[in-house]
């Protein structure tokens, strides 16, 4: 399951937070929490990535794990709120 979104969501991370390009080093599913890529900080930043790449505001209550501990379930959250938008 591989598109623009999930790469551009990658891209992101591994260059910001792993420095590297190199796609192999962060799968989809990978936890970025447990895998200790991030911490809360670097989530903010992430969520900030999201609200400005994508045009989003997230709300409060979806600062959460679930929607943005890995690549695939941070496109998913955005997937879902283009929908709804």
């Amino acid at each position: 399951m591989s598109d623009s979104l999930h790469e551009t969501i990658r891209a992101y991370i591994l260059e910001n937070y792993l420095f590297t390009d190199d796609a192999s080093a962060l799968g989809f599913a990978d936890s970025l929490v447990g895998r200790g890529i991030v911490d809360s900080t670097g989530m903010l930043e992430i969520i900030l990535f999201v609200e400005e790449r994508f045009d989003l505001k997230v709300k409060d209550e979806e600062m959460i794990s679930e929607n943005f501990d890995s690549v695939g379930r941070i496109a998913e959250f955005v997937k879902a709120r283009q929908r709804s938008a």
